[in-house]
């Protein structure tokens, strides 16, 4: 036996003989621990760096000590360690004795003046957030990530425009970046991380010098007392002996996209009587019959209150500030995501407000996002296998700027983000920025997806939360998350454990995914999700999925509601075991119609109208198989879309179900991402569809 193995195995008969046994109990043992670094350490481990530097970090270190974490930066494991100074450290518990504003709990709950004044509830709290269960360098952090800290909260990175520096959470500078240690990495900080004990619209008024009128019409509209989830229990155990993460509870949050003072005075907006008249201008006729734009208002023949009764949710005052929530939460870095889309192509996402039905564009440009930018023809082009000339794709409206990363505000449930200009849902919104493809991630439409920071999360941090565990379900393996029944709100199984439910973010696969990830699904599967609503129209509407022979075949319904007896059949089974053959030369496939569209010489236009007629397209040109592979989707055999349905749909509740009609329990089901279509781009008659 090596010397390394010796160090493993003296270390296991510590464990067994219960050394670490006092550790506090927020450190829970898994049976299956990450045994690369339980060994005796050579060099330093995180505590050594801070005690071999004690005239920098004793005090963070006294913090550490007070809830045990002291011997756990000094064992085995994987960590990131934001150390902040004694100097950091004093001046943050200062401010927390002299608080002038948490009147309800004097001092913070400390007992007296200095660090032997905090309290245990505070030491862990501190600490923990300072602490990530995974490593992360900091050479990462400058184009701005989120990361879940060992608290359960996020903390988010930025790059200060000065001096270059890597921010944590908008004011804490690291000045020493990815100290390379036994058990991780250090990360050296002049501040301790700031975190908010306040929801969303606390957070917000705890802001006068930026939304003195916006929290006003928070508190006008009732709003601001209803905005207070953070988290909750109610959904089903799962029996969970194939070993994968289950989460153990939702968090839940808001994001809200808010004017400032300074903006709404730029539009002579000077107080919330202002602000009143400014939304009764803006929302008083949408739902007019024959002129109203705001489908879904006007097909119900709601009428808009432009009255006193402001807690109503069809007061236009109301309807104006429900237009700028979104009832999940988003930090400004993942408000839009990319992984493997081509360079040439505009990054875009759609969600949903609170607002009823309606949505809310985001677009990057630039590196700015911009919120219901307009450009015409979108998702048509004037070239074959081109997004097609500047001037048919003229800019109608450049959308509305947002102040940035640097800006973001950080809730206990959410994040405010301040913007540049004025944000309604006019009516060059359904009738101009969302007249055009909309193509949705698998979990841009399900809230809690975001809210737990489960999109596109990395195999490392699910495999930390998972005690460096990985699962297997038959023919499926890997660091994917098993989503309860009842986890998501807009997605209802219909038959228990016979679904099994799982997220793979993918982001360091190499599969041909829409943003790398997917949700795949195990039994007898019978389960549906409430799709995104879109303005009154006719469109396709499209299932984006690899075809593999593990995939299962599934019968489609479409329904008003999770009722199944509102559900009707679309079309015939889809059988997601069928490759297409790739028979080398331009001979198509005898079910999907596919061939290798770059050997044909009008490079596959006419093999598209072939696919198209038998329900299939191929994947788009937008994202490749891989990072930066250079292999399109559109190339790839196995990357396809189904044509589900092409009807009218109305601004209002749609459900898609997914119900397997084969036996057994080892088909696996698919699903990417879906598209909605509209009539004007899939049978425009000037312009076509274009490949991305």
């Amino acid at each position: 036996m090596d010397t390394k193995n010796i160090r493993k195995h003296l270390a296991n008969i510590m464990i067994c003989c219960g050394i670490v046994a006092t550790l506090p109990a927020v450190t829970s043992c898994k049976e299956d621990i990450d045994e690369s670094n339980l060994y005796t350490f050579t060099g330093e481990t995180i505590e050594d760096y801070l005690v071999n530097r004690s005239d920098r970090f004793s005090s963070f270190n006294y913090i550490l000590g007070r809830i045990g974490y002291d011997k756990i930066l000094s064992a085995y494991g994987t960590y990131t360690c934001f150390a902040p100074t004694n100097e950091a450290v004093e001046q943050y518990v200062d401010s927390l004795y002299d608080d002038p504003v948490n009147l309800e709990n004097p001092h913070n709950g400390m007992t007296q003046r200095g660090l032997e004044g905090l309290t245990d509830s505070l030491c862990e709290d501190i600490a923990l957030f300072h602490l990530l269960a995974t490593e992360v360098m900091g050479v990462n952090m400058g184009n701005g990530m989120t990361i879940k800290t060992m608290l359960g909260r996020d903390i988010n990175t930025s790059i200060d425009p000065e001096t270059g520096a890597v921010i944590i959470s908008r004011a804490s500078s690291i000045t020493s970046m990815d100290n390379e240690l036994e058990n991780g990495i250090l990360h050296e900080i002049d501040c301790v991380i700031r975190r908010s004990n306040m929801l969303i619209a606390g957070e917000m008024e705890n802001n006068p010098d930026l939304f003195t009128i916006f929290s006003q019409a928070l508190s006008l509209t009732g709003l601001a007392d209803s905005l207070n989830n953070v988290s909750h229990t109610n959904f089903d155990e799962v029996d969970n002996d194939r070993g994968f993460y289950v989460p153990e509870k939702c968090e839940l949050g808001y994001t809200i996209f808010a004017e400032t003072d300074e903006v709404l005075a730029a539009n002579g907006i000077n107080n919330i009587d202002d602000l009143i008249a400014y939304a009764n201008e803006a929302y008083g006729a949408c739902a007019d019959q024959g002129s109203g734009w705001y489908d879904y208002a006007r097909n119900h023949n709601i009428t808009v209150s432009t009255g006193t009764d402001y807690k109503n949710p069809w007061n236009a005052l109301s309807m104006f500030v429900r237009y700028h929530i979104l009832d999940f939460k988003l930090p400004y870095n993942k408000l839009v995501n990319s992984h493997n889309q081509i360079s040439k192509v505009t990054l875009m996402e759609y969600y949903e407000t609170m607002l009823p039905y309606t949505l809310l564009k985001i677009t990057r440009n630039n590196g700015r996002l911009l919120l219901n930018r307009w450009q015409a023809n979108s998702s048509l082009t004037d070239m074959v296998a081109e997004l097609g000339t500047t001037a048919i794709h003229t800019v109608l409206f450049g959308g509305v700027d947002m102040e940035g990363q640097n800006a973001q505000i950080a809730a206990v449930n959410g994040y405010i983000h301040p913007l540049k200009n004025m944000l309604t849902y006019n009516e060059n919104v359904p009738r101009g920025a969302l007249n055009e493809r909309l193509r949705f991630d698998d979990t841009a439409f399900l809230g809690e997806m975001m809210s737990n920071s489960f999109r596109r999360i990395s195999d490392s941090e699910v495999n930390a939360m998972n005690g460096g565990k990985t699962g297997t379900d038959g023919n499926l393996s890997g660091s994917y998350i098993r989503i309860p029944p009842g986890f998501l709100k807009d997605l209802a199984i219909y038959n228990g454990d016979d679904t099994r439910l799982y997220y793979l973010s993918g982001q360091s696969s190499g599969w041909s995914n829409y943003q790398g990830d997917e949700f795949n699904c195990k039994g007898r599967f019978d389960f549906a999700f409430r799709l995104p609503p879109v303005p009154d129209g006719t469109y396709e509407l499209r299932i984006g999925y690899t075809a593999n022979g593990n995939r299962g075949m599934l019968q489609f319904y479409l329904g008003s509601s999770s009722e199944l007896s509102s559900m009707k059949a679309l079309d015939i089974p889809l059988d997601m075991r069928i490759v297409p053959v790739n028979s080398g030369d331009l001979t198509p496939d005898v079910n999907t119609g596919w061939c290798d569209w770059t050997r044909c010489d009008d490079k596959g236009v006419e093999s598209d109208a072939n696919m198209r007629n038998l329900g299939y397209m191929r994947g788009p040109l937008y994202y490749t198989v891989g990072v930066n592979s250079g292999n399109y989707a559109r190339s790839n055999v196995q990357d396809l879309r189904r044509i589900l349905a092409k009807q009218a749909f109305k601004q209002d509740e749609y459900w898609l179900r997914f119900k397997t009609v084969l036996e057994g329990d080892a088909w696996q089901f698919h699903l990417d991402y879906i598209e909605f279509c509209p009539e004007n781009v899939y049978n425009n008659t000037r312009y076509v569809e274009d490949m991305y």
